[in-house]
């Protein structure tokens, strides 16, 4: 089970890195409101927050979290973007989530 807990904070931490960057986008490119600025910082700075909740090295979470922001972005893609994800796409997110399980889930030998 904590595999799972591990993918679904990745999941949501995912979700508050791309609001974070879409809200300053829908400002600088859809010419909507500059108070879009103040909840995308505040979604940056919970995914920072959120991103320091695994309880591994930094650099592997980093790492790991990667593989789920890939698989995320597609799903925006698809879901917010209204863009149906190509074969490759969908591919290269499980490649992608199969290297997250490799670096979060493997044993460790201390």
């Amino acid at each position: 089970m904590p595999e799972l807990k591990t993918v679904a904070l990745f999941f949501v931490t995912a979700l508050a890195e791309i609001l974070g960057c879409y809200l300053p986008y829908l400002w600088l490119r859809e010419g909507r409101s500059v108070w879009l600025l103040l909840p995308g910082a505040l979604c940056l700075a919970a995914f920072a927050w959120l991103l320091s909740l695994h309880p591994t090295a930094a650099g592997r979470v980093y790492a790991a979290y990667g593989g789920v922001y890939v698989c995320a972005a597609i799903l925006w893609l698809w879901l917010v973007d209204e863009v149906r994800p190509s074969p490759w796409d969908l591919l290269g997110a499980a490649v992608a989530l199969a290297g997250m399980a490799i670096i979060m889930f493997a044993p460790r030998h201390l």
